[in-house]
């Protein structure tokens, strides 16, 4: 190696890589904070019946039914008359796992729709033009589910592939099914209602969802039987574990089918194919360890009309972030599955609706929430794109809902005449302290003016009934609404309120007994354009009667105020951000300060999350002797509402935190991919706070949070890293074969390329800018240039230091098998010299005739036509893994091998000089001790050895970190296909499943370069150019190329491509080794030539 400088980058390299994983894991391992509810049933599974000539006859298809009470299944089957729904269960999945929806919807349809001022957020979007959500449930959901045997689908492409064509079957048994069920009716003169079913819609956890979607354009489908889809965490991008060439190509293969199903055809005189189908998403958010966000996304892939991808934690009544398998059960987001598949049930014909805008829209209602509409002001106040928060999905399906006015419902609806005195609001802030009954009057043309254009409104009162909004035109009670003009009449704008979730509510002792402010529950914004033509402002309250039949808030709240946006922006630069890891960034807000605090994060919080504190420093209360001191802070939470933060991200959507006195703020973005937009790459967070009261806003960045985040948003581009690292460090070795100087170790190889001079530039730097032009030239698409940077240099460094601990783990155990070897071979020699016993010298005799049989000999001589016998059968007819293991069994025999008769050598070197020593200075113990080498001495070759001893020792030795590197190189492709192989073992016994073709051929490719390439020895291929001599490419080539593409994989989230290159080299070599065969028999010798032994 380097000397000392090498040894401190290999150790700087190190530490940090460790560091990071062990920040990683400590954040990682930590349980997930989970505020769902549990959801309890009474599940009943019925077998559906399945015909013993289909293929798919080891799977199970099951229907759910919901009650206690003991029931006929062959009656309960015969009686099927609703809609129906397949769940599809992930990876690892059960049939079972359908129960929470099941009996959610259960639940739903017997007690019917929610009341819309209870369950429904008002919006900032109206309805749909000439159509409204359903009043009634026309139809109940009939849920049936799949039972996939729990098999690991997101390890193995075959096995998804199966799954995919089950699915297929049982869509077509579900509607065969239910005309049976219509039948058998008839025959006994049952009357049915309602028509057949012609589709299914389809509801996937994980995996599941993209196997409805692969089902969905599967050419055995009928047509039209699948039009509506709902998943739950599942990846749509890309496969979570993208390691299996097979695996990735499969996705790819779907999403192009799903890309052209879109598209119009070259005659435009049919429809796409998928022209009726709506895909909404549902992802888990930032706790969902397993399918992030921007995995779950549908963007490319799905248009914007016709579906979206939207966060838990911004979904209508759930606001919750949740794990991977939680995301199943949690009652929140179940009950509010449930209502939004009955409510895309027509009341007339019982049947999902027929128009694609229908079903989209009701997904948006009942799904989406109106923050990002009513906060889209805030693009104008950062000044930049990626602030707007709303998001493309949400922007469509608004335009697919025409915007009008619209009053409370009646049921809640009041007048002003039984309000008390109207009270006239001077300032530009309005306070509303209990229900008083009363109605405020702003005058906005004067509050709104001196930049003070916009209005906020936060409250813990419920819209309409409990307090209302309008703008007037003018201060008059004219009972003549006709003779005013329609753009001047009185607008109610209480439905623009968007409800937020509420943190929990303070503690009382009685009622009105309250020890602090509730949190708010709903706030609106208004821009200028909102307001424009409109010259006043009322703010209407009921008085405490009004709420029947519910109980009062604690306390009754509601904060107004004009404010100029700008003056509550604060824009945090990366500088700033990074360094408030150890200095955390302060912002003061005082008394009267903006009811809104808007923070511009320059990068985003997905990447270096922020913890975020609001502490009370006053509240407007003169401090009058220690007592009053010491009653401050309990004074200013009486008076003060608990502030609320709501963080937007373009990709998972929004995020809202209650009661933000200190948090991490954390959002589930993916930024610094090379297919993320702008957007992604900035965080925006509302904060709102009581102007009343004056606050310190700390900020800090949690490295630990940052560090777990981008384990998980990047470990796959650090396994393909690790590949191009090896890559590189063999480039390394064939280099300084073919200069016919010492090759190095792997070791040595990679902490030359960890210079930061040339190779650093030339192997980092140098495929990250190719990458990036080449991005730009093909899509246009052009990633923020410093965060990818950035982002792509510390995977590398991460990989490296990833691939040194394997380098290093892998050389002692070779080196403790090799001198224990040593060790008992030496002794095993001396005690066999000294024996006498008859049995050991007949055994010794036995064994030896053994190894002289031709068979024997056959084989010691040709171990390379064996290896790959045994080895290409196992990867074409096994499992790849299997294969490759019996590869890397091969390499560790040849290395073990080489460093065995490397040590050998050296311990008879070492007992040759001590001969030599004393027969020079006979038997003298003073000399002789002098003369003793040191222990680690006698473990290495000494350089005044004899020639031949010296040869030999450096040959092996160079052979043994050839074979080191190519061992390390197959290690990690065999460790691509361990998923793989767990999901193959557990099928064991279940028939004969042959790998697919692209795998197969792939590591037939790898087994080439591990019997033909392991030897920096191998041929160089020549290629003649024209008016130039031939010019020689060798494996340093080669493996530099391989590298390069490795690298550029990985920057392009498919790891698994590199195996590409490792097949590519594998099979040149092979080539190469051909033609160097026949270049023999030619009588042709190759112009460049080494030998291992120097002379």
């Amino acid at each position: 190696m380097g000397g000392f400088g090498g040894n401190c980058r290999l150790g700087s390299v190190l530490f940090f890589s460790a560091w990071i994983t062990l920040a990683a894991l400590n954040r990682l391992l930590r349980p997930a904070p989970n505020g769902c509810q549990m959801t309890y049933m009474y599940p009943t599974y019925i077998p559906i019946s399945t015909p013993k000539n289909v293929s798919s006859d080891r799977y199970g298809l099951f229907l759910y039914h919901e009650g206690w009470k003991k029931i006929d299944f062959e009656e309960h089957v015969r009686k099927l008359d609703g809609v129906p729904v397949l769940f599809i269960p992930g990876n690892g999945g059960s049939y079972k796992q359908v129960r929470s929806l099941a009996a959610e919807s259960f639940r739903a349809y017997q007690n019917g729709p929610p009341e819309p001022s209870f369950y429904r957020e008002a919006s900032s979007t109206s309805e749909l033009e000439d159509f409204s959500l359903p009043s009634r449930y026309g139809c109940m959901l009939d849920w049936f589910a799949v039972d996939l045997e729990g098999e690991h689908s997101a390890m193995d492409g075959r096995i998804l592939e199966e799954h995919t064509e089950h699915v297929v079957y049982a869509v077509h048994r579900i509607l065969d099914q239910y005309k049976e069920s219509h039948v058998a009716r008839e025959n006994d003169g049952v009357r049915s209602t309602g028509n057949l079913p012609s589709s299914v819609i389809l509801v996937g956890h994980s995996m599941g969802g993209f196997v409805a979607r692969a089902a969905l354009v599967h050419p055995g489908l009928r047509k039209a039987a699948v039009e509506t889809i709902l998943t739950l965490s599942s990846p749509h991008q890309y496969p979570p574990v993208a390691l299996q060439p097979s695996l990735g190509q499969f996705f790819s293969h779907v999403n192009e089918q799903w890309r052209d199903g879109y598209m119009t055809g070259e005659s435009r005189t049919s429809s796409p194919k998928l022209s009726n189908v709506v895909v909404v998403s549902v992802s888990g958010g930032m706790h969902d360890y397993q399918v992030r966000s921007r995995l779950a996304s549908l963007d490319g892939i799905v248009p914007s009309t016709h579906g979206f991808m939207v966060g838990s934690s911004s979904v209508k009544n759930v606001w919750l972030s949740m794990e991977h398998q939680s995301i199943l059960w949690c009652n929140q987001l179940a009950v509010q599955v449930a209502h939004t598949l009955l409510s895309m049930i027509d009341p007339v014909d019982r049947q999902p609706f027929f128009s694609s805008q229908k079903r989209v829209f009701v997904f948006a209602k009942m799904l989406q929430s109106a923050v990002p509409q009513s906060l889209s002001w805030m693009n104008h106040v950062s000044g930049s794109q990626s602030s707007n928060l709303l998001s493309s999905d949400t922007r469509d399906a608004g335009e697919l809902q025409r915007n009008d006015s619209r009053f409370c419902p009646p049921s809640v609806q009041w007048t002003s005449d039984g309000l008390e005195k109207d009270l006239h609001i001077p300032s530009n802030l309005v306070t509303v302290l209990a229900m008083d009954g009363r109605r405020r009057w702003l005058d906005i043309k004067k509050l709104g003016s001196n930049g003070k254009g916009h209005f906020v409104f936060v409250t813990n009162l419920a819209p309409c009934s409990g307090v209302r909004i309008h703008l007037w035109p003018e201060k008059h009670h004219s009972s003549i609404q006709n003779e005013i003009p329609a753009s001047k009449k009185i607008v109610e704008v209480t439905l623009k309120m968007v409800q937020i979730p509420a943190g929990p509510a303070p503690k009382q002792v009685e009622p009105g007994s309250q020890t602090e402010q509730p949190p708010p529950s709903a706030f609106l914004l208004l821009s200028p354009e909102d307001m424009s033509g409109f010259h006043f402002m009322t703010i209407s309250v009921a008085s405490r009667p009004m709420i029947s039949g519910r109980p009062p808030p604690a306390a009754s709240m509601a904060v107004g105020q004009f404010f100029n946006p700008a003056e509550g922006t604060s824009a945090l630069s990366v500088a700033k951000i990074v360094r408030s890891s150890y200095v955390s960034e302060e912002i003061f807000l005082k008394e009267d300060h903006p009811l809104a605090l808007t923070l511009s994060f320059s990068v985003s919080l997905g990447l270096l999350p922020v913890i975020l504190s609001l502490g009370t420093t006053g509240c407007g209360i003169k401090n009058i002797g220690d007592q009053m001191e010491a009653d401050k802070n309990n004074l200013c939470k009486l008076r003060c509402f608990p502030p609320v933060a709501l963080a937007w991200d373009s990709v998972s959507g929004l995020h809202i935190i209650p009661n933000i006195y200190s948090a991490t703020v954390v959002v589930d973005s993916s930024p610094a991919t090379w297919d993320s937009h702008q957007g992604a790459e900035r965080t925006t967070v509302l904060v709102l706070a009581d102007p009343h009261c004056s606050y310190k806003v700390t900020l800090r960045a949690s490295l630990g949070a940052a560090t777990s985040r981008f384990f998980l948003l990047y470990m796959s581009e650090i396994l393909g890293f690790m590949i191009a690292v090896v890559l590189f460090g063999l480039m390394r070795q064939s280099s300084a074969w073919e200069r016919d100087c010492s090759v190095p170790s792997i070791l040595s190889a990679i902490e030359m390329n960890l210079k930061l001079s040339t190779p650093w530039m030339f192997l980092c730097f140098t495929p990250i800018l190719l990458f990036l032009a080449f991005l730009f030239l093909t899509t246009g698409k052009n990633p923020r240039f410093g965060t990818f940077l950035f982002v792509t240099v510390i995977c590398y460094i991460i990989a490296n230091g990833f691939t040194i601990l394997l380098i290093l783990c892998s050389k002692l155990i070779l080196y403790v098998a090799a001198i224990l070897h040593v060790f008992v071979k030496r002794r095993w020699q001396s005690w066999e010299d000294g024996t006498q016993s008859p049995f050991i010298r007949q055994f010794l005799a036995f064994s030896f005739s053994f190894q002289s049989l031709k068979i024997v000999q056959m084989t010691k001589n040709n171990t390379n036509i064996v290896v790959a016998f045994a080895t290409i059968s196992l990867v074409c007819f096994v499992h790849p893994a299997i294969g490759l293991g019996l590869l890397l069994l091969s390499h560790s025999l040849h290395a073990h091998s080489a460093l065995c008769s490397f040590l050998g050598a050296s311990f008879r070197n070492i007992s040759q000089k001590k001969g030599l020593y004393k027969s020079k200075m006979g038997n003298n113990p003073i000399l002789l001790s002098k003369s003793k080498p040191d222990g680690i001495e006698q473990l290495l070759p000494m350089d005044d050895s004899p020639t031949a001893a010296k040869s030999f020792t450096d040959s092996q030795l160079e052979v043994f970190d050839c074979r080191h590197g190519i061992m390390i190189l197959h290690l990690l492709a065999t460790l691509m296909f361990v998923p793989s192989l767990v999901a193959w073992l557990q099928r064991i016994g279940v028939g004969p499943r042959f790998p697919w073709f692209v795998d197969s051929a792939i590591c037939v490719g790898v087994i080439l370069h591990g019997l033909f390439g392991a030897q920096p020895s191998a041929s160089c291929m020549s290629f003649k150019l024209p008016g130039r001599r031939g010019y020689e490419v060798g494996p340093s080539f080669l493996y530099l190329l391989g590298g390069y593409y490795s690298f550029v994989s990985s920057m392009a989230l498919a790891p698994y491509r590199a195996l590409y290159a490792m097949a590519v080299i594998g099979f040149i070599c092979f080539a190469s080794r051909i033609l160097e065969i026949r270049g023999k028999m030619r009588g042709e010798h190759s112009s460049r030539k080494r030998h291992w032994h120097r002379h």
